[in-house]
């Protein structure tokens, strides 16, 4: 495979960033708040399930 010259990598670069694609103003306030939405769902998800765990060895402890 043939070394890339540093003026060569440039313009690699630079031809590649054109390429980008950033969202909008509306897509990344709609992308945060599913993501915001997302995080509070798992995060209730996870603590029902703690708390059932945390029941469960709390009672098989209180019977040793």
């Amino acid at each position: 495979m043939a070394k890339t010259t540093p003026g060569e990598f440039v313009r690699q670069v630079r031809a590649e960033s054109s390429k980008v694609v950033w969202p909008t103003r509306q897509e990344t306030i709609t992308t945060t708040i599913m993501v915001m939405i997302m995080m509070t769902i798992l995060a209730l998800f996870f603590l029902g399930v703690d708390s059932v765990f945390g029941w469960v060895v709390q009672s098989l402890l209180s019977l040793a």
